[in-house]
């Protein structure tokens, strides 16, 4: 299994959009920066990934589950872009904001920490087990 974290903006799909699709789940749709897209390419079954709000919020708030491998987006005709579906798993108990990512010097070299603005990231397994410790969950 492989470890992400996928951005959205709130007011957009939030968290609670997602917990709300039940085991049905949604594409991630709309995302136009081709690494990002990559990054979704890559995905397998199973992989889990970190739901992060984006904008005001800043944090990380929930874990969600890749259900369906890259496909189009629906949300285009371009071929070049692609998603993955994913579902809610469960909430961290404590969101992770970008603040408290920046001042642990553990993550110093986490994608979130490093390349800010890319919405589809990759993330270590340690960097996985870190976050969801300050999230209070456990890995």
């Amino acid at each position: 299994m492989r470890y992400w974290l996928m951005k959205s903006e709130p007011d957009a799909f939030s968290w609670d959009d997602l917990v709300a699709k039940g085991d049905a789940g949604e594409e991630w749709d709309g995302v136009r920066n081709y690494q990002a897209r990559n990054n979704m390419r890559d995905m397998a079954l199973g992989d889990r990934a970190f739901f992060y709000h984006s904008q005001k919020d800043k944090a990380v708030v929930g874990v969600c589950e890749v259900i369906a491998l890259s496909h189009p987006d629906s949300t285009t005709d371009d071929p070049r872009w692609d998603c993955v579906d994913v579902k809610a798993v469960k909430p961290l108990l404590r969101p992770v904001t970008l603040q408290m990512c920046k001042a642990d010097p553990r993550l110093s070299d986490m994608a979130l920490v490093k390349t800010s603005r890319l919405s589809v990231q990759p993330v270590t397994q340690a960097q996985w087990a870190i976050i969801c410790d300050m999230g209070g969950i456990d890995p």
